[in-house]
């Protein structure tokens, strides 16, 4: 299988504390990806890493075909090149519509005179209308985005990141806050999601993960500690140790 994203020997410090340490990572251009562990494993910054908010002190990124260096580019030439990420809380407009909100986010020529010219063509509305089926929101496209709940905002940020057509998408603890019905509809969103680019989930919630049905990165202090299914590395007595056991 062809190779996406590529993290190779990473390791960053700050104030003196290895936050990643020698951290090797791959994904494949479908693939669906969980990442758990302890508070402070790394989780966040490996995302941190990847999408160019941090820069390590040693290692390689490689993006794409073309094995592009990561660690050359700023943050808004990696989400270009279609690395989108959404955080725990979500960032919606809230005064603006579903709708709205799902058109801004269309990947289009961003210059000054783009925007200022821009009109919503008919394949946008279409476009619109197909990302709104696909996160459960058809019936909410004419509402207020605060007036959403946190499951629905959290769709609506999911179908806003897809509205750029990443290529991989790392999604930070998705489950949290949501009701049993929520969960099983955002499980189904990324499963769809991961069926045409690489899915990364940040995830606590082992009910969520054993729902995604997909392979499993464990992360301690800043390192691959085991890998594979959920069944193989819940069975390993060293996650059990620095993580389940807790």
């Amino acid at each position: 299988m062809s190779t996406l994203l590529e993290v190779s020997g990473v390791s960053v410090t700050f104030d003196g504390f290895r936050a990643i340490n020698n951290l090797s990572f791959q994904i494949g251009p479908a693939e669906m990806r969980a990442i758990i562990g302890p508070n402070g494993a790394g989780k966040t910054t490996f995302m941190d890493i990847v999408t160019g908010k941090t820069r390590p002190d040693e290692g390689r990124v490689l993006w794409g075909e073309k094995s592009q260096s990561l660690t050359r580019m700023s943050e808004a030439k990696i989400a270009q090149a279609g690395i989108g990420r959404k955080f725990q809380r979500p960032t919606v407009f809230e005064d603006q519509s579903v709708f709205d909100n799902l058109a801004m986010a269309l990947r289009k020529p961003r210059g000054p005179l783009a925007v200022l010219w821009y009109r919503p063509a008919r394949a946008d509305a279409e476009r619109v209308h197909e990302l709104a089926a696909e996160i459960g929101l058809s019936d909410q496209l004419s509402r207020k985005s605060g007036e959403l709940s946190h499951g629905q905002k959290q769709w609506l940020e999911i179908g806003m990141l897809l509205a750029q057509e990443p290529r991989l998408l790392l999604v930070d603890e998705p489950a949290a806050g949501m009701t049993h019905e929520e969960r099983e509809h955002t499980t189904a969103l990324l499963v769809e999601a991961a069926k045409t680019r690489a899915v990364v989930v940040v995830e606590h919630d082992m009910e969520f993960v054993r729902r995604l049905n997909c392979k499993v990165t464990v992360l301690h202090e800043g390192a691959v500690l085991a890998e594979g299914s959920l069944d193989h590395v819940t069975a390993n007595q060293q996650v059990i140790d620095v993580y389940l056991g807790r």
